[in-house]
Formats: structure tokens, C-alpha cells, sequence
């Protein structure tokens, strides 16, 4: 049974190889393998609407607002050509959720009088959608909307055009808790930001997270609130069983040849590190598996020869998030990033250089995929675990020079996130620096103290200019944050 599961799962690493990049069967013997495939889930549903007056109803005097007697065309007057807009914005639409779970339950026709804002609320509490998709193209309308935040208490995200509003915009849609309010020319990123952070909610919802624990003796069950997510606990040996019975296949040895011929360098390794490494991916595949998890924590550190510091580098990669040393905020950080970014975080101990307020994240479990599962591999060499023996294989993963980081972490106790925005300096050796396989040099922006961003043990790094994807998670679900977004 471990034997077929593990051979199926090998398999099936193999064959998206060959589908992603159509590559020969060669081909992906010489390419990375990938790691485990996300589960499923159900589209969130997003119900949204959008808020102008037709034309013709303004030149007939039958806006409903103070302006109606003069047929008059209030901000953003008559050259707006909102029936336009709204055509541009549901293709922009269509681009930014074509890879996202949402189904897009928006109203073609416009609503612009009281009584079809009414309709729209009862529709609402009929169908109970995970969020509202709103656009404001008309400034006397901006009243109009508030019984709709008042029937829903989020998350809400408003899209108003820059023009579509007259004076100071209005201090209810800056200030709503639960909110993400747009006011800009075309900011389709933001509009993305919010999207996204409905998407990551509820696939979050929708996840299971397994820990294997050696403190503990038999299953146990958790849940953590704010996800609505539940956790299942295992004890250690459940996962040594699983790995002292996985018998190596021929899918397996191609996968050590295929991680020992990308790596740039090879450092005291023996060839029983990299079989006992694939071994270790097998097993995360199967108990991953046996118990329908989407994510998983181990505590890995006394492992001995079964530590899984390559599987969780390709799972991470292909974002099914696999969080160290039984780290139940560092998975859940992972977790949130696989699906708010698209991206495998890098679970990392932090440390500071306060000579040239630097920050330096290093750890063994580095993800080579660090711009999606579709971009290129980053540079590696491999080389041993750096704490204990015996000499395991871990990844020294070089990081891009130059482009932006984003460090985050979120926090259980008290639902806080943490999200900075820094650049990358590089990945310096080791030594002159100490740590562990892979070790990232960054600047954070505008932190005059670089120790006072600390946030505790196993924050995450992700490649990539994302805080401000977490600050807008942050608004749209009353997390606190730190943040220099």
C-alpha cells in the first residue's frame, strides 16, 4: 500500500513536469522535480453591482438625487461614459480572477434607485455571499450605498473612480471597518489585492492543516478560529513508520539524480542522504495524503536521517505549504501566502545585522521556486543540514539581487499580522555568515531600527513585493498589523 501510494505519487510529480513544460521523459528526469499538487476547493462567491444612473435617465429628470430638476450630470459628469466604464472594469475583472476560486456574482444593469439597492441587500442576506464587489460611478450615489454596509458586515470591497467623487471623499467609505476602499484611476492592482485576499480567506476556510508532534502520544484535534480551519495532530512515529517502510523506486532515484544534477555545488553529501531525502518527500506525500491534509508542520529537528528539508522545498514551491520544527503561526503564515501571493514562503530564524541595519533570514527549507510554480528555478547547491548528525541534504538557494522581499508573519495569539517590504541584498556564504543552508541578506524600507521589526521566531520571506497584499487582507478582516506599507 505505502509502496503504490508512493510510486503514484512520483508518478504523478514526473507526468506534471512533462505537461507544465512540455518536456520528453528526459526532460523532467533533469529538471526539478515538483512537489505535491494543491487540493481542490470551491470558488468563494463574490456578489457585487454597479451604482450610476443610465443616460437617459438623467436627461429625463428621474435621478433619484437633489440634482434631477436640472437634469444635471453631478461628478463624474456626462463625458464619463459609464456604461463604457463599467464594460473595461468587467473585463479587467475577468483578467484578474481567470487563476482565482471566485465565482462573480455581479448585476449587469445598474442600480440607481432606492428600491433596487433594497432588492440587492435581500438578495444578499438570500445567498450569502463571502463578500461584496462594489463600484461607485456616481458622487450623490455615495449615501445611497450606505444601507448596503450596514445589511453586511464584510468583507467589502468598494472600487470609486478618482472624479466619480466631489471634495473629500467620504469619510464612512475611508474609515468602514471590514472594508477595502479604493478611490483611484484604474488601480486594478489594489482591485486584485482585495479579490485575492477573498480568494486566500476562503481557501483557508476550506483547508485542513496536519502537525506531527513528538510530544504527542496519539491524535488530537484543534481549530483555529479566525480561519475557521481545523487542525489534526499526530504523534512523530506515525511518520517514522511511514518512512522506515518506504521502499526507494525507480521514481524516487530519478528524483535524487535529478536534485544532484541541477545543483550548482555538492557539498559532503553522501549518496544515502539523498536517497533518505526522497524517502522523506514520500512520506510527507503519503501522511499528507492518508490524512486529506493541505498543509502540514513537522517537528522535524530530531529526526535524525528522515528529516524532510527537500520535500518541504518542493512542496512549498508548488504551493502546498509545509511549515518546520511543528510551528503552528509559521505554517498558518505559509499557508496564507501560498494562497494570497501565489508564491512558497521561506520559513526562516531571523537574525540582524545592526552595522548596516540589515535584515538576515536563514533556515533549510528554502523553496528554489521563488517566483511561482511556473517561474525558473533559483540557483542551488546542496549541502548538510547545518545542526546535528547525521548529514542530511538541505538547499542553499540563492536569492535575486535587487528585487523586492516581503517578510510577514502572522500571529494566532490576538490575530495580528506582521507585513514589511524590503529589497534583497543577496545571499551571502557561509561562512563569513553562520545560520543555516539557505541565508537571505535585505533592506527593509523606511525601519530605522531593524531589530524593532522583530515578531518572534519563524516569520516567512517571500520573493516578491507583497505587504500590501497582507495589509489589505488586514482591513478587509480586522487584523491588526505592523506594517511599513
Amino acid at each position: 500500500m505505502a509502496h503504490e501510494l508512493n510510486r503514484r505519487a512520483f508518478m504523478t510529480s514526473s507526468a506534471a513536469l512533462m505537461t507544465a513544460g512540455a518536456m520528453t521523459e528526459t526532460q523532467a528526469a533533469e529538471a526539478l522535480p515538483l512537489g505535491a499538487v494543491p487540493r481542490a476547493k470551491k470558488p468563494a462567491l463574490v456578489r457585487g453591482a454597479f451604482f450610476y444612473p443610465p443616460k437617459q435617465v438623467v436627461l429625463d429628470g428621474k435621478c433619484e438625487d437633489s440634482w434631477s430638476q436640472h437634469k444635471w450630470f453631478t461628478w463624474p459628469g456626462n463625458q464619463f461614459e459609464p456604461e463604457a466604464q463599467q464594460r473595461k472594469f468587467e473585463g479587467q475583472l475577468a483578467n484578474i480572477t481567470r487563476d482565482l476560486t471566485l465565482t462573480l456574482d455581479i448585476d449587469r444593469a445598474p442600480i440607481y434607485t432606492d428600491a433596487a439597492i433594497h432588492a440587492f441587500i435581500a438578495d444578499v442576506e438570500a445567498k450569502k455571499p463571502d463578500a461584496l464587489l462594489l463600484f461607485n460611478f456616481w458622487n450623490s450615489f455615495s449615501a445611497k450605498i450606505y444601507p448596503i454596509l450596514d445589511a453586511f458586515e464584510g468583507p467589502i470591497i468598494l472600487y470609486h473612480p478618482v472624479g466619480a467623487n466631489h471634495q473629500l471623499p467620504p469619510e464612512r467609505f475611508r474609515t468602514e471597518k471590514g472594508m477595502q476602499y479604493i478611490h483611484g484611476i484604474e488601480h486594478w492592482d489594489a482591485l486584485e489585492r482585495g479579490l485575492r485576499s477573498v480568494h486566500a480567506k476562503t481557501r483557508m476556510a476550506q483547508s485542513r492543516l496536519l502537525r506531527v508532534s513528538g510530544r504527542l502520544d496519539r491524535e488530537t484535534e484543534d481549530h483555529v478560529e479566525f480561519f475557521d480551519l481545523p487542525v489534526h495532530g499526530v504523534p512523530s512515529e506515525y511518520f517514522n513508520d511511514i518512512f522506515d517502510a518506504t521502499e526507494l523506486t525507480r521514481e524516487m532515484g530519478r528524483m535524487a539524480t535529478s536534485v544532484r544534477r541541477r545543483a550548482k555545488k555538492v557539498t559532503d553529501l553522501e549518496e544515502k542522504a539523498f536517497l533518505d531525502a526522497v524517502r522523506a518527500h514520500a512520506a510527507v506525500l503519503e501522511i499528507m495524503d492518508k490524512f486529506d491534509a493541505d498543509a502540514i508542520t513537522i517537528d522535524c529537528l530530531f529526526l535524525k536521517h528522515r528529516k524532510p528539508c527537500l520535500s518541504f522545498a518542493l512542496n512549498n514551491g508548488a504551493l502546498v505549504p509545509c511549515g518546520c520544527e511543528n510551528d503552528l503561526n509559521a505554517t498558518l503564515t505559509l499557508m496564507l501566502g501560498a494562497n494570497l501571493f501565489g508564491r512558497g514562503g521561506f520559513q526562516h530564524n531571523p537574525e540582524f545585522d545592526t552595522e548596516e541595519n540589515r535584515y538576515f533570514a536563514s533556515h533549510c527549507t528554502c523553496t528554489t521556486k521563488l517566483h511561482g510554480p511556473d517561474g525558473k528555478d533559483a540557483p542551488y547547491a546542496l549541502r548538510p543540514f547545518f545542526h546535528q548528525m547525521p548529514k542530511t541534504l538541505a538547499l542553499d538557494v540563492d536569492w535575486p539581487e535587487g528585487e523586492p522581499i516581503t517578510l510577514a508573519k502572522y500571529h494566532r495569539d490576538g490575530d495580528r499580522l506582521d507585513a514589511w517590504r524590503g529589497e534583497i541584498v543577496g545571499s551571502p556564504g557561509c561562512p563569513p555568515t553562520g545560520g543555516c543552508a539557505t541565508r537571505v541578506l535585505a533592506t527593509i524600507d523606511n525601519v530605522d531600527d531593524i531589530c524593532s521589526i522583530y515578531a518572534g521566531p519563524h516569520p516567512a520571506v517571500w520573493c516578491g513585493d507583497f505587504a500590501r497584499h497582507v495589509k489589505t487582507f488586514a482591513e478587509l478582516y480586522q487584523l491588526e498589523i505592523s506594517t511599513n506599507c
